[in-house]
């Protein structure tokens, strides 16, 4: 893959184990010393962005999706170069809200955005993004959500573990900075306005992209998955995140939300019809944006409304073309609403599909029945 890159410190500066045999055929192993200034070292280096990590499985770059528990699921992060489909939930309340949290995330980490919609001003979206929280308030609303309720100290224990089994020990969590992976938010609050001034970003609204003198080729992409692609295309070449022609200045992460993508407002007719003249757009679009992804210090998040697509083919064809399934199962206006049993959540969340990079088929998460909830400020995911 071409846009694999890791963190960490000069390579030079540490030393190195160097193994050489002795007269005696006997193995021993000495220290090599640190480097004499100026002497040229051939080895290569480890790249560091802000805001990013190594995988500890292969070594690939990660960066957050600003939901801490969802990285742990996903193998630590969203890996650089990657997509992550989120299967909308049915009102669209869910999705929309790590489709949120992976862009505050970006802000925060000091990430350049690239938010796309069809039905929705970027910069609207840039302004309902959910406010940053100090880990002191963090620790406190956990600690709020679980002994506010007036349930037996078993029970109470048991919602402790379970909380806490898919986040990161409080005590490991430090005051915001850009320099740290992984935040946690408030969704009663919005960003501060100041944050989002000092960041870069680039919206792309398709109704402002329309031409009334378009003419497009039969059996092509739709008119607004050529122009998204174009765009992105341009922002990758032209700011320097293209893998494959290093960047004369400090390096960065290019975080690509696109939202409700397939839907009818994007020229698509999959939710419409089963065999739609258009059928293929999806994922001829998907092909070849995870190519530019692959070649790029970039990332992508897309909300779809799979539940909508009437061709379960093209619901295979477009999972295939993922590097990351998610799907999101709101309880809202169904029979699950009133089961006593997930009086508890609000939700599922379903992992459909790890990726395996550099590999020919994907992982399956470990974990199973995954159940999520919007407790106060929080949204947080527990294990059944």
């Amino acid at each position: 893959m071409a846009a694999v890159a890791t963190c960490g410190g000069d390579a030079g500066s540490v030393g190195s184990a160097v193994a050489t045999a002795s007269k005696s055929n006997v193995t021993s192993f000495q220290r090599r010393g640190p480097r004499a200034s100026g002497t040229n070292d051939s080895s290569p280096r480890l790249v560091s962005i802000t805001g990013t990590r190594p995988s500890v499985r292969n070594g690939q770059l990660l960066v957050s999706t600003g939901l801490p528990a969802l990285d742990q699921l996903l193998g630590g992060g969203l890996a650089v170069g990657t997509v992550l489909l989120i299967e909308e939930d049915k009102y669209n309340i869910y999705s929309s809200l790590l489709f949120k949290y992976f862009l505050a995330e970006g802000i925060v980490s000091g990430h350049t955005l690239l938010v796309a919609s069809a039905n929705e001003d970027p910069a609207n979206i840039l302004q309902e993004l959910p406010a940053p929280l100090l880990d002191d308030n963090c620790k406190k609303e956990f600690d709020e959500d679980v002994y506010n309720h007036k349930t037996p100290e078993s029970n109470i224990k048991m919602k402790i573990a379970w909380r806490y089994q898919l986040l990161p020990k409080m005590e490991q969590i430090r005051p915001v900075s850009s320099s740290r992976f992984g935040h946690y938010y408030d969704t009663s609050k919005r960003i501060p306005q100041e944050l989002i001034e000092a960041s870069k970003w680039h919206g792309f609204f398709l109704p402002e992209k329309i031409s009334s003198t378009l003419k497009v080729e039969p059996c092509s992409l739709t008119y607004g998955y050529i122009k998204l692609l174009q765009f992105i295309q341009n922002i990758i070449y032209e700011e320097g995140f293209d893998g494959s022609n290093p960047q004369k200045k400090q390096k960065n992460i290019l975080r690509i939300g696109i939202q409700n993508l397939g839907s009818p407002l994007w020229g698509d007719d999959i939710c419409c019809t089963e065999n739609g003249d258009s059928s293929h757009s999806l994922t001829k679009f998907l092909y070849v944006l995870r190519g530019l992804l692959r070649t790029s210090l970039s990332a992508c998040i897309i909300t779809m409304p799979t539940h909508l697509i009437q061709n379960k083919a093209v619901i295979a064809h477009v999972t295939n073309l993922s590097d990351i399934v998610v799907g999101l199962e709101s309880f809202i206006g169904s029979e699950r609403e009133t089961n006593p049993l997930y009086k508890d959540y609000h939700g599922l969340i379903h992992i459909r599909q790890i990726p395996r990079l550099n590999n020919l088929v994907c992982d399956e998460s470990d974990v199973k029945d995954l159940g999520f909830k919007l407790k106060r400020k929080l949204f947080t995911i527990e294990e059944f």
